[in-house]
């Protein structure tokens, strides 16, 4: 089972890092059938100016106790609201495959309100207006498959019964969100984005990537990074100098170092 680290009222923000002096804070949306806690290792590895915190979406473990959204947009509203309470520091918003949506809605959100991101950095998931492009596996077994295949969750979790069937649940969940999301091509942010592209993701390529280009007002960034779709554990420390550098934050590390 996961530590958790500190968790707001609601569970809907988690803390693993608490950065006390930290100048900004980075949002973090995860990817499909995944939990706050597919940003632990970066959460551990960015420098202690900026503090990290990443979102529990509803129907997970440790989370809100509330049951799973399956609409981006009503999702976002929620995380949008929740993030009202984080008004010290400026924010920056991260989101990888579904949670790259997930963070461009909170990000139209957050602007809406007046609280505008410093900069949105996604990656894994072809633009907001463009859809999934692919077919959402339709059984179980389609499912994990593909899970095993990508590696985004150890066999050996997927090899439980119990924790199988309830990744599964999580995941169908997500799988239908993701797959209903889409708005028109001329929805944007004001804020610069930053893509984060894996050279070897199956899911999209660099003119895909690219579309998110038409979905910001502000400056647009591509940055390749070898490896597949779960790349940013893959590659952390380029990760999180790219994103520390366009933030304009020093890469120094945290007094008690790494813990990832």
């Amino acid at each position: 089972m996961e530590e958790q680290g500190l968790t707001n009222s609601t569970g809907w923000i988690q803390i693993f890092d608490p950065a006390p002096e930290a100048g900004l804070r980075l949002v973090c949306c995860p990817h499909a059938g995944a939990s706050a806690g597919a940003y632990r290792r970066l959460s551990a590895a960015l420098p202690g100016g900026v503090e990290a915190l990443s979102v529990q979406y509803p129907g997970r473990r440790g989370g809100s106790g509330e049951r799973g959204i399956d609409d981006i947009g009503v999702l976002a509203d929620r995380i949008g609201t929740e993030l009202l309470g984080f008004d010290d520091l400026p924010l920056a918003v991260l989101g990888h495959s579904m949670g790259s949506v997930v963070a461009f809605e909170v990000t139209r959100r957050l602007e809406e309100a007046g609280r505008a991101p410093v900069r949105l950095f996604v990656s894994g998931r072809r633009s907001p207006s463009a859809g999934l492009g692919l077919n959402i596996p339709r059984g179980d077994d389609d499912v994990l498959a593909e899970l095993r295949e990508l590696g985004g969750i150890p066999a050996r979790l997927l090899d439980r019964p119990k924790y199988r069937e309830s990744i599964l649940t999580v995941i169908r969940n997500d799988y239908r969100a993701n797959s209903r999301y889409t708005v028109p091509p001329d929805t944007t942010v004001a804020c610069p984005v930053t893509f984060l592209f894996a050279d070897a993701d199956p899911y999209l390529d660099p003119a895909a990537a690219l579309g998110w280009k038409g979905h910001t007002t502000g400056e647009f960034r591509l940055t390749s990074f070898p490896g597949g779709h779960f790349f940013l554990d893959q590659q952390l420390a380029a990760v999180v100098g790219t994103i520390t550098a366009d933030l304009g934050v020093e890469s120094t590390g945290r007094e008690d170092g790494d813990r990832s």
